[in-house]
């Protein structure tokens, strides 16, 4: 049984923490580095939900995309409710550790499992990380399609192979257009539009489009954008990651259990449609 010390090393080695932006938080929230480690279970929120998951399975060590911290705090009191995570965490003796932006700049990382659960094959970085010799890490990835499909049967089939969400596939752009080429971001993407226009892609799905960048860049070309919800573009990189951390396992003969937690933690619970607007786009 390894101890947490050896498997936070190699889960930095997956994902060095000095590749993470700037303003991220990432690595190592709570834990004793020599405390064993026997379950691992990922997920992509450190909300209560999931460590109260944690806790009913046993494990040791909660993995997560999303950090806890992303901002100072002066307080980890359990009258708040990131607080609460934090003592229920330490109680039950389980580390938390964070993966976030060095996750999703990897090889592989967030976009390419994203890609893979769209079943896209994978081209080339989107921004492309300039230390990268081999021209593999970076932000989003650019990919193909094995054969054209429309607009509308491509956002179909987003919304079958990602996780269910109450928002499902937003959709901007002609549904009949043709799709060959397709840039993808896991999590918030509209500030990639000029690197998505560069690309001279098809279409761009991601996650949390606003309005005006979004408005902006339908303005520019013709590009499709496909707005899924922030989780659900995020989630496939926990089954990614859990299968890394198995191989590590196995090759160190750790014998650890690796689980991925299958809770929706996405905010938006339900979606009520709107009606087809008129000819004219006047409001109701």
């Amino acid at each position: 049984m390894p101890r947490l010390s050896e498997v936070l090393a190699a889960l930095d080695a997956l994902w060095p923490p000095e590749r993470a932006e700037g303003w991220d938080a990432v690595g190592t929230v709570c834990g004793d580095p020599d405390q064993p480690v026997s379950r691992v279970l990922f997920a992509v929120d450190p909300v209560q939900e999931i460590v109260d998951e944690a806790v009913k399975l046993d494990a040791d060590l909660l993995v997560t995309h999303h950090p806890l911290y992303l901002r100072g705090t002066t307080t980890v009191a359990a009258t708040h409710f990131k607080g609460r995570v934090v003592h229920t965490l330490i109680k039950n003796d389980i580390a938390l550790h964070v993966a976030h932006t060095n996750a999703d700049r990897a090889d592989p990382g967030v976009s390419d499992a994203l890609a893979g659960a769209l079943d896209l094959r994978v081209v080339r970085p989107l921004v492309p990380d300039p230390t990268d010799t081999e021209g593999r890490r970076g932000l989003g990835r650019v990919c193909e399609l094995d054969h054209p499909v429309t607009v509308r049967e491509f956002a179909a089939r987003a919304a079958q192979r990602l996780p269910a969400t109450a928002q499902g596939i937003r959709v901007a752009g002609d549904p009949e257009a043709l799709v060959r080429t397709v840039a993808v971001s896991g999590g918030s993407g509209d500030s990639l539009f000029d690197d998505v226009r560069a690309a001279g892609v098809d279409a761009f799905l991601t996650a949390d489009l606003r309005h005006h960048p979004a408005s902006e860049a339908r303005a520019h070309t013709p590009l499709a954008l496909l707005d899924a919800a922030h989780w659900a573009t995020e989630w496939p990189w926990c089954e990614l990651a859990a299968a890394q951390l198995d191989e590590i396992s196995d090759r160190h003969g750790w014998d650890l259990r690796v689980h991925v937690s299958k809770t929706v933690t996405d905010p938006w619970t339900a979606h009520a449609a709107s009606p087809l607007p008129t000819p004219s786009g006047a409001p109701n």
